[in-house]
C-alpha cells in the first residue's frame, strides 16, 4: 500500500523543523502524490547513520507531528515500516535524539489504529526501554505512556458480569502484563512515583493501574514494594487526598480498586473503605467534569461488583443512588445552552454517563433487596432502563440490560415494577438481534423473568420465546446454551402440557440429546433439570414418555454408566424416580433389565444422596394402591432389593433410613 500522508489539521506543529529538512516536510504537503511520496526520504534519513544527529532528531519529530494528524497518515506511517525505523533510533548513544524517537512512538502508539503487538514484536525491546528509563524524565514520561497503551488483557469475560472499566482485547503468547513484569517493570517504574515532574508520576501511576487490572501476581506483589521507604498503597492513598489533581485521584482509586478486585487488598480494609470507595463516590458528583464521572462511576461499579458490604457502604455514601440520577440528565434542555461547543460535548458524553449510571446501579443491587427498592423508587427508572434497552449505543444497550438483571434477581420486583412496565418487551426484542455479550445478560435475565411467581411469564410465552430459546441451545457460545436451557428449565416448571409439548418440539429429539451429551458440566445439569421439570404430573409423564420414552430411557443409561459426577447422577436418578410415578410410564423401568440394576447398584452406593434418590424409584415402583404393584413388587423381590432395603433399615442416615422402612411397609401391606 503506498504511504499517503493528509494534512495534519495543525500546520504549527511544523514551526520547529530548521530549514535543512524544510525541502523533505513541504513534499509532504504537495497535492501531487508523487511527491508526497518523496516525503518518506524523512524515514530514510532517520535511518542514515550518515545523517546529522540534529537532522535525524529533526525528522523524529517532523514524522511524530505527521502521526498527530489524521489516524490515515499513522496507518501510512505504519505501512512505512515507522516502528522498525524507530525502534533502531533508541539504539543511539545521542539522548536528544532518543527522546524524539520515544515522543514519536508515543503518539503512534496511543493512536487508536496502531496494533499494540508491534511493541512486542522482537523481544529485545522491552528490556532496551526498561534500561532506557533511567536516562531522562522524557525517556520515563514517554516509555511508561507507550507501556500503558500497549498493555491489554488477553481475554475478554462474556460471561459473568464484567463491569470493568478497562478494554479487554485478544493476543497470542504470554499476554502483556506478564511480559513487563517479567521485564521488571514493577521494580524500574515504583521509584518514579518520587519524580519531581507531575508528568512522570502520572504516567507511572497509569502504567500500574493497567498492570494490576485482574492480575493477581502483579498486584501481590504491588502491595510489598517499598519507594522511599513507603509500602506502595500507602503512597496511592496519599494520592487521592482532596488536594491533588482529580486525573491523579482517579488513577490511584483505579490502582487500589484493582489491587482490591485481584485479592491482594481486603475489601475491608481501611484503604478501601475510608479512603477509596469514598473518593470514586466524589467522582460522580455534578460537580466533577462529565469524563470525570463517567470514569468515577465505571470504577465504583468495578470496585463494589462482587463485594455486599461494599455495595451497602457505597448505597448510603453522599446519597449516591440519587446523585446518579442526574448522569440521564444530558445533554441538558437546549434553551439552557447558548454555547454550541457545550453542548456538542454533552451529546458526546451523554450515552458514556448513562452507560456507566446503568453499570453502578447494577452494581449496587446485585445483592440487596433494599438497595434494589432504592434504585427502582428513583425518579423514571424504569422508564429509563426500558429507554436504554432500545438504544442506538451497544454499550448503553449491554449496561442497561446488566442493570436489569441485577434488579431482576428480586421477587418483589418481578411482581410489581417489571410488570408495571412491561419490561419483557424490549428484552425480547433484544434477545432478537444483538452481539452475543449482550445477548448472554439479556438471556440471563430472561430466565428470572420466566420463575413461576413472574407475571411476566405468560406475555413471554406469548411471544414466541420458546423457539428464540430453543435456538440459543445450539450456540457455539456456552453461555448462551446454558441460558438458553436454564430458561427452558424455568418455563417448564408447573407448566401445562401444551407448553411442554412446545419445548420438546422446539428442542426436537435429536437437539436434546445433543445437550444430555455436552461436555459442560452446567449445560448437563440444565438439560436434566429441565427433563425432571418436563417429566412432572402423570398425565404429563406418560405422555411425554409415550413419545419420547425410547430415546429418554436411552440416554438415562448413558449418563449413569458414564464419569459423571454425584450432582449430575442424582439428578439422573430423580428423573427416573418421576418416570417411575407414572402410570404406563413406569413399565419402561419394569422391562428394563439394566435400568433396574442400575437402581440396585445405587441403592448399596457409598453416596447417601444417591442411595436415597434411587430409593424414590423403588418406593415409586412397589407404591400398593397402584395397578400392578403386585407384579412389580415381586420382580424387585427376586433382584435382591428388598435384601437392600433391610440393610438399610439399619442405616445411620435418618433420611435412608425411614425412606426404607416405608418401603417396606409398602411389602407387609
Amino acid at each position: 500500500m503506498a504511504c499517503v500522508l493528509e494534512t495534519p489539521l495543525r500546520m504549527s506543529v511544523l514551526s520547529e523543523v530548521t530549514a535543512s529538512s524544510r525541502h523533505y516536510v513541504d513534499r509532504l504537503y504537495d497535492p501531487d502524490p508523487q511527491k508526497v511520496l518523496q516525503g518518506v526520504m524523512l524515514l530514510y534519513l532517520l535511518q542514515q547513520e550518515t545523517s546529522s544527529t540534529e537532522l535525524r532528531t529533526e525528522c523524529a519529530v517532523v514524522l511524530g507531528s505527521l502521526a498527530m494528524g489524521t489516524e490515515n497518515n499513522v496507518k501510512s506511517l505504519l505501512d512505512c515500516h515507522i516502528i522498525p525505523a524507530l525502534l533502531q533510533g533508541l539504539l543511539s548513544p545521542e539522548l536528544k535524539f532518543i527522546e524524539a524517537c520515544l515522543r514519536c512512538l508515543r503518539t503512534i502508539f496511543t493512536s487508536p489504529v496502531t496494533p499494540e503487538e508491534l511493541l512486542y514484536a522482537d523481544a529485545t525491546v522491552i528490556p532496551h526501554l526498561m534500561a532506557l528509563l533511567s536516562r531522562s524524565r522524557y525517556t520515563q514520561e514517554y516509555i511508561c505512556q507507550i507501556f500503558s497503551h500497549c498493555c491489554k488483557l488477553r481475554h475478554w469475560h462474556s460471561c459473568g458480569f464484567k463491569s470493568s472499566p478497562q478494554p479487554l482485547l485478544c493476543a497470542n503468547g504470554p499476554d502483556h502484563q506478564t511480559i513487563l513484569f517479567n521485564h521488571g517493570a514493577v521494580q524500574n517504574i515504583a521509584h518514579l512515583l518520587s519524580s519531581t515532574s507531575y508528568k512522570v508520576r502520572m504516567q507511572a501511576l497509569k502504567c500500574f493501574s493497567v498492570l494490576a487490572f485482574e492480575n493477581p501476581q502483579v498486584s501481590m506483589t504491588l502491595v510489598n514494594v517499598l519507594v522511599d521507604g513507603e509500602l506502595l498503597p500507602q503512597i496511592f492513598v496519599k494520592m487521592l487526598q482532596r488536594d491533588k489533581p482529580i486525573e491523579m485521584q482517579l488513577t490511584s482509586a483505579k490502582c487500589l480498586t484493582y489491587m482490591c478486585r485481584a485479592g491482594a487488598i481486603r475489601t475491608d480494609d481501611n484503604c478501601i473503605i475510608l479512603k477509596t470507595l469514598p473518593t470514586l463516590v466524589r467522582m460522580c458528583n455534578k460537580e466533577r467534569l462529565l469524563e470525570e464521572r463517567v470514569e468515577g462511576a465505571e470504577t465504583l461499579a468495578y470496585l463494589i461488583e462482587t463485594d455486599v458490604e461494599l455495595q451497602r457502604i457505597a448505597s448510603i455514601t453522599d446519597h449516591l443512588i440519587a446523585m446518579l440520577s442526574d448522569y440521564f440528565k444530558y445533554p441538558s434542555s437546549v434553551s439552557a445552552i447558548t454555547d454550541i461547543k457545550r453542548l456538542d460535548h454533552d451529546l458526546k458524553h451523554a450515552h458514556e454517563l448513562r452507560q456507566a449510571a446503568f453499570k453502578l446501579y447494577a452494581s449496587l443491587g446485585a445483592n440487596d433487596e433494599d438497595i434494589r427498592k432504592k434504585i427502582i423508587e428513583t425518579e423514571n427508572m424504569m422508564d429509563r432502563i426500558v429507554n436504554g434497552l432500545s438504544e442506538s449505543s451497544i454499550k448503553v444497550r449491554l449496561s442497561a440490560v446488566r442493570c436489569l438483571h441485577s434488579l431482576s434477581r428480586s421477587v418483589q420486583q418481578l411482581r410489581t415494577s417489571f410488570q408495571d412496565h412491561a419490561v419483557w418487551k424490549p428484552l425480547m426484542k433484544v434477545l432478537q438481534n444483538a452481539p452475543d455479550e449482550v445477548l448472554v445478560v439479556a438471556s440471563s435475565t430472561l430466565c428470572n423473568l420466566l420463575l413461576e411467581f413472574s407475571p411476566s411469564k405468560e406475555p413471554i410465552l406469548e411471544s414466541g420465546a420458546i423457539e428464540l430459546l430453543c435456538s440459543l441451545t445450539q450456540s457455539e457460545n456456552l453461555a448462551l446454551r446454558v441460558n438458553g436451557i436454564w430458561a427452558l428449565m424455568n418455563m417448564a416448571f408447573q407448566a401445562e402440557q401444551k407448553i411442554k409439548a412446545d419445548i420438546l418440539r422446539g428442542l426436537s429429539t435429536e437437539q436434546l440429546f445433543q445437550l444430555l451429551s455436552d461436555s459442560d458440566v452446567n449445560v448437563l445439569m440444565k438439560t436434566l433439570g429441565l427433563l425432571r421439570n418436563l417429566l412432572s404430573t402423570r398425565p404429563h409423564i406418560d405422555q411425554i414418555m409415550s413419545t419420547h420414552g425410547k430415546q429418554i430411557m436411552q440416554a438415562v443409561t448413558l449418563i449413569l454408566e458414564g464419569e459423571h459426577n454425584i450432582e449430575v447422577k442424582e439428578q439422573t436418578l430423580c428423573i427416573l424416580a418421576n418416570i417411575a410415578d407414572g402410570t404406563t410410564a413406569k413399565e419402561l423401568i419394569m422391562t428394563n433389565d439394566d435400568i433396574l440394576q442400575k437402581i440396585k447398584y445405587y441403592m448399596s452406593h457409598s453416596n447417601a444422596k444417591l442411595q436415597l434418590a434411587a430409593m424414590f424409584c423403588i418406593s415409586n415402583l412397589i407404591w400398593n394402591e397402584e395397578e400392578g404393584s403386585q407384579e412389580r413388587q415381586d420382580k424387585l423381590r427376586d433382584i435382591g432389593i428388598v435384601d437392600i432395603l433391610h440393610k438399610l433399615s439399619q442405616s445411620s442416615d435418618p433420611n435412608l433410613c425411614d425412606k426404607a422402612k416405608t418401603a417396606l411397609q409398602q411389602y407387609l401391606a
